[in-house]
């Protein structure tokens, strides 16, 4: 495994100040963001498709530091309802997959995205309840009009170019969860998978080790993300865990984001990385830091602190005991 960080904490930074960053505090691999949320201050993606020169020069920074790039990412709406969000998103998509292709890059990240509740919606509509009985009617349109065709399209155009899709399972996009993931898998092709993060595990009340359990038995996870949450828990029953209060209203909030460590120990931390390491999981964890309490570097440096120790960086070969 090697540790990795999305480099989009540090966008105020050019390419090679992050890098020289990056790589004196030890990580092995970065996840650079191409356009969409992410923004795209580390990878110009216009400037570098089809350009062997320049390909070649920007490869060069990373190699010579010890860095591999271990996903592209351009986490957007491409189902959104207003087709000039969904386009953009989508020529974004497809330039990250060919861009991908062309680095060697084997994972490219995104959000699986959300559409309306009809053809002529405005906005995108995300059920999470059951009944009145109207929500599965959407539920089911959006799903056989609307996200199974789009993501079996995709997931073809990424085996043609030897890339796989990493889905982030992130709550106001149609896959969410395990289950939401494996749906999409199972309709559109091995090439969709996971870019797993336990933050978005834990305040939907999930148990991120058994969301590795239930993935990796299916070989569903492309990439994985190290980002932790704190769930309080006078908030969450005031307002629930679907709590609509904006993110910076920390004190009322029933959950937020923290740096890896202050959410859940070390021992939460490993369990993960070892139950990664069970199910065949032996690629990057890669450092997100949303943590309203703490600056950048202090975010990242910690992060790396509690995740050093845990990493499992050698395999065992024989199990020499039996």
């Amino acid at each position: 495994m090697k540790l990795g960080v999305f480099t989009v904490l540090f966008s105020d930074k050019t390419l090679d100040d992050m890098l020289d960053h990056v790589a004196a505090e030890g990580i092995e691999a970065v996840e650079l963001g191409t356009g969409g949320y992410p923004g795209n201050a580390h990878c110009k993606i216009d400037e570098l498709l089809d350009n062997e020169q320049k390909q070649k020069e920007f490869l060069e920074k990373f190699s010579t530091r010890g860095l591999i790039i271990s996903a592209l990412s351009c986490h957007s709406n491409p189902l959104h309802p207003q087709k000039h969000i969904a386009n953009e998103a989508d020529s974004l998509f497809m330039k990250t997959v060919k861009l991908a292709s062309q680095l060697g890059v084997p994972v490219v990240n995104t959000f699986s995205g959300c559409p309306g509740d009809h053809e002529h919606a405005k906005y995108p509509n995300w059920p999470v309840s059951p009944w009145p009985n109207e929500y599965q009617e959407i539920l089911k349109w959006q799903w056989e009009e609307k996200i199974i065709p789009y993501w079996k399209e995709k997931a073809a155009f990424a085996k043609e170019h030897n890339v796989k899709i990493g889905l982030e399972l992130h709550g106001g996009f149609s896959v969410h969860t395990p289950a939401t993931l494996l749906r999409l898998r199972e309709a559109c092709g091995p090439e969709i998978g996971a870019n797993l993060d336990p933050s978005h595990m834990w305040w939907q009340g999930i148990d991120p080790v058994e969301s590795i359990k239930i993935l990796g038995r299916e070989n569903a996870i492309h990439h994985f993300h190290a980002k932790d949450t704190t769930i309080d828990q006078q908030n969450t029953n005031r307002n629930g865990l679907t709590d609509m209060t904006p993110y910076h209203e920390m004190q009322n909030r029933s959950w937020y984001f923290r740096t890896v460590g202050y959410g859940h120990d070390a021992k939460v931390w490993a369990d993960m990385i070892s139950t990664l390491r069970l199910f065949g999981y032996d690629y990057v964890v890669s450092i997100e830091h949303e943590d309203g309490l703490m600056s950048v570097d202090e975010g990242f440096k910690k992060a790396i602190q509690t995740l050093n120790p845990v990493m499992v960086k050698e395999s065992i070969g024989e199990m020499w005991w039996t």
